[in-house]
């Protein structure tokens, strides 16, 4: 629980881990579109910039596979000793404008639309469909051997070394929203009876694996984060007392802060958005003839639509915090600096945004001199589609 006494200020400087941030703002980890042929581009590069020098204290480069198997898709940056150069060149962009970056490491597991696993298929905690990636011929996903979990946990540690050399000073390990280490932890989707499956301690097992061998790999150089979710969004999905249950194990394995989302993407995706659901938008980008059908004759059904609420985490996420002491990062629906302020009044550490400083780079600059006091973020939601068009995500208004 945090220190008894006045809430600190969002604007006040904070140390995570080994890193001073300038501020308490975090550019939340969303999936830039910005890393054709899975390579960090320029437009990458400046994206972050302007985050940067628009006053955030700490800005994240989202989706980097830990490993090629590991993408969810082809155009997914995975990390190699081939992008370390372009990498630092993001770092330095950053660090020139006085902010700090870290990169969120993450593995797809059986969400896989990639070409380049057809013959072997996905890897995930247990055997089952693939729907997400039916029209790219990957209907089957693998349960992953003893080996594959080793290989998985070293592929983590491995990649969290080229980011330190690369110059981040963070890195976000993804166990959230439906992706490998979220499949893990997730009851449903986690089916396996040996040591990784079964009780939570069993299936934090390999999460908690993940953490040992980055923070062996890493040491003190980088902070470590853990984004996980507060429920899944779905029956037999995880929820609140699991999610309680992996925060305390994750703060006893010395993770430097958690970053506290929810939703699964191949089940929930909006779940974690909430707004309105942009399916023309999608359809109209969508590569796959097939897929545009599927959507257009199902999407409304599959695609569930949940109404948008300032700061929606925070119910869940008040909970969390009541049971540990390690810094939390409270994510969801931050627009103002009405919400920055309730969520330090709340007791969390830092704020994630992720659509609202999309929408306007210098938000937090503009906060702090007064000029604004809210994003004019609306909840659309289209930025979501504006990923998969060639020059990456942006907002529309």
């Amino acid at each position: 629980m945090p220190a008894a006494g006045a809430p600190p200020s969002i604007f006040d400087p904070a140390t995570l881990g080994p890193v001073r941030l300038r501020n308490r703002i975090v550019k939340a980890a969303t999936y830039e579109g910005m890393a054709p042929g899975g390579r960090p581009s320029p437009a990458l590069l400046e994206h972050h910039r302007r985050l940067a020098a628009g006053g955030v204290g700490m800005t994240t480069v989202a989706y980097c596979a830990v490993s090629a198997d590991g993408r969810t898709f082809g155009e997914q940056m995975s990390m190699h000793d081939g992008i370390v150069p372009e990498l630092a060149r993001l770092t330095d962009a950053v660090h020139a404008e006085g902010a700090c970056v870290s990169l969120q490491l993450g593995h797809c597991g059986t969400f896989s639309k990639n070409v380049d696993v057809r013959g072997r298929g996905p890897l995930g905690p247990s055997r089952g469909l693939n729907t997400y990636g039916l029209v790219a011929g990957l209907p089957f996903a693998r349960a992953m051997t003893a080996s594959d979990i080793a290989r998985a946990a070293d592929d983590f540690g491995e990649a969290a070394t080229r980011a330190a050399r690369a110059g981040f000073d963070a890195v976000e390990l993804h166990l959230g929203h439906g992706y490998l280490l979220s499949q893990f932890l997730c009851p449903t989707t986690n089916r396996r009876r040996d040591a990784y499956g079964g009780s939570l301690e069993n299936r934090l097992r390999l999460p908690l694996a993940v953490v040992a061998r980055v923070r062996d790999a890493v040491g003190s150089r980088l902070a470590v984060l853990a984004k996980t979710n507060l429920r899944d969004g779905f029956r037999g999905g995880l929820e609140l007392d699991d999610a309680i249950g992996v925060a305390r194990a994750l703060e006893t394995a010395g993770i430097d802060a958690i970053v506290l989302s929810g939703g699964f993407t191949s089940r929930t995706p909006f779940f974690l958005f909430r707004g309105a659901r942009p399916l023309a938008e999608m359809i109209e980008v969508e590569k796959s003839r097939l897929q545009r059908l599927v959507l257009r004759i199902a999407g409304a059904r599959v695609i569930r639509e949940y109404p948008f609420e300032e700061l929606f985490f925070l119910p869940l996420a008040r909970q969390v915090r009541a049971a540990v002491r390690v810094p939390l990062v409270l994510l969801g629906g931050a627009l103002s600096l009405a919400n920055l302020e309730r969520a330090m009044a709340e007791g969390f550490d830092y704020v994630a945004m992720g659509r609202a400083l999309i929408a306007d780079p210098d938000l937090v600059l503009r906060l702090q001199r007064g000029e604004v006091t809210r994003s004019r973020c609306i909840s659309c939601n289209k930025c979501v589609a504006e990923m998969d068009r060639p020059g990456g995500v942006r907002c529309v208004l």
